[in-house]
């Protein structure tokens, strides 16, 4: 069901990374309002000024963006209600707040921290609410002007309605909170700073917001601001408060539990596509059974907040990881090869330089060494072990073969030892590397695929080895490893390599056999 009047909110704090716990605020706002035919705001929320930094706005607004997200305003783009950074809108939230001492539905409060801290200290210790006993509120309103004026520091409370305060949550239900254990809340500090759970009503109320959706760390805060919108005369919007995202230890996640942030996850190799459908699904409960793979496209055909569950959500790197593997797999070759070039500048540095890889633009890579041939090989590198990764930094590991192996630590690798136990395997490793030879003694420096397949037929016949006791200890050779990509595959990418003007050299296949027996031999 569409409605053109809902307007929904992002509205982040720059004070550092977007984390997964704000991407899911920021992916269910914009589900919930791209769905309907409305409209989302990005609002800036930077009253702290000691934490807020510009450099953060411009990287959360980066992540937004590259998780695919849009939004119809904010501080970018513009629109009817800018400004859109709250440290623009100062001056809107003093002159509410003088509305609201104006009308008697706030007061002046000249208590001092220290004298609140004892109040606090007070409280806890009578086991009673630590909330403000309200000794200011009695005050003669004309009084507490001629202190203000006289230059005495005062902060502005909005006065609490001495009865329950009640709203209805699309997650939760109805929720009640009683007035006394809601304190009267400092809305503007005695330095004219606004605080939070002020300036986030007047945002909502003047900018129309019609719906609130946002974590159930703010769900304490609501009574507050329900109170505030009452006292300033405007409607009270709908809230949904999204569930906690928890650690796999069932706390709360944070940056124990590693990654936590959206730029972690894309240094990492995580597809955006892959983070947005695993978001989608902390705390959302699709219709119709446990399917887990959704496109955008489907993901906006069947989200509702309804279904959004009160319960805490785990955070499954494993399930993100396994997600991911789906969509690198899914992907367009070009794509994955143009994504994964950066995570090569270990193996294969640009000479000269310590850091540059090729870039690829338009399916077609350049900028290293100018040789199209290189980078044609790398882009097949790339996609020969691009299907076995869950993220892509992993894939100079799962190539590193290509590029050179340790034989004396294949040779010493306990994975490897029962295969080179095994009873053909002497025989296997001493036909194969007799035929290689025979083949460099005839002028044949290069081993195509055709001529690899006659001679492990060969070695099969002669020994009588086959399946894995003839591939593995071959595979151990020239690889390091018992498993790995298609032998008809990976030769030609070994040949063609060790051809290549490459800096650190790739090894032929002779080069291999012969470092390999070598080694064997002084084990």
């Amino acid at each position: 069901m569409t409605d053109s009047r809902v307007r929904a909110r992002f509205a982040p704090s720059p004070t550092g990374h977007l984390h997964v716990g704000n991407a899911r605020t920021a992916l269910f706002n914009w589900l919930f309002a791209r769905r309907a035919g409305g409209r989302l705001l990005l609002r800036i929320e930077d009253t702290d000024l000691e934490r807020s930094e510009a450099r953060f706005e411009d990287l959360l607004i980066a992540d937004l963006k590259w998780l695919g997200l849009d939004w119809d305003e904010g501080p970018d783009v513009g629109g009817p209600f800018a400004p859109y950074r709250q440290s623009d809108r100062v001056p809107l939230y003093r002159e509410q707040a003088e509305r609201l001492l104006a009308e008697g539905k706030a007061y002046l409060c000249f208590c001092s921290p220290a004298e609140l801290e004892r109040e606090r200290e007070r409280a806890l210790a009578e086991h009673r609410p630590p909330i403000y006993s309200g000794r200011c509120r009695k005050l003669d309103p004309a009084e507490s002007e001629r202190r203000r004026q006289g230059g005495e520091p005062a902060a502005i409370r909005l006065r609490i309605p001495e009865r329950p305060i009640r709203f209805h949550d699309i997650v939760h239900g109805w929720v009640e909170f009683s007035n006394e254990v809601v304190s009267d809340p400092i809305i503007l500090r005695s330095s004219g700073i606004p605080v939070y759970n002020y300036v986030v009503v007047v945002d909502d109320a003047l900018m129309k917001i019609t719906h609130v959706i946002r974590g159930d760390d703010h769900l304490s805060n609501t009574p507050k601001q329900v109170a505030l919108y009452e006292a300033l005369g405007w409607p009270v919007p709908e809230f949904a408060h999204l569930s906690t995202i928890l650690g796999a230890d069932r706390e709360r996640l944070s940056k124990r539990h590693g990654a936590t942030s959206i730029a972690n996850f894309r240094d990492m190799g995580v597809l955006p596509e892959a983070l947005t459908n695993y978001l989608a699904l902390l705390g959302w409960a699709p219709s119709g059974g446990d399917r887990e793979i959704f496109s955008r496209e489907e993901l906006l055909k069947e989200f509702s907040l309804e279904r959004v569950t009160p319960s805490p959500a785990v955070f499954d790197m494993e399930k993100l990881f396994w997600l991911n593997r789906h969509y690198i797999k899914a992907s367009p070759p070009e794509r994955i090869v143009e994504l994964s070039l950066s995570y090569f500048e270990r193996i294969l540095p640009r000479p000269g330089t310590a850091t540059a890889v090729p870039t690829v633009v338009e399916g077609a890579c350049f900028d290293w060494a100018q040789s199209p041939e290189i980078c044609s090989w790398l882009a097949r590198v790339i996609l020969l072990v691009a299907p076995s990764v869950d993220r892509l930094e992993q894939l100079p590991d799962r190539a590193a073969f290509i590029f050179g192996f340790n034989p004396a630590a294949s040779v010493a690798n306990p994975e490897n030892a029962e295969v080179l136990r095994w009873q053909h395997t002497e025989a296997v490793l001493s036909r194969f590397t007799a035929k290689i030879l025979e083949d460099e003694s005839a002028g044949e420096r290069r081993l195509a695929p055709e001529r690899f397949k006659t001679i492990l037929n060969e070695v099969k016949a002669e020994t009588g080895a086959k399946g894995k006791e003839l591939f593995q200890p071959v595979r151990i050779m020239l690889t390091g490893a018992h498993s790995g990509p298609e032998f008809d595959k990976a030769i030609p990418l070994i040949e063609e390599g060790s051809r290549l003007q490459l800096s650190p050299h790739v090894p032929s296949v002779r080069e291999r056999v012969m470092e390999f027996q070598k080694a064997k031999t002084a084990a």
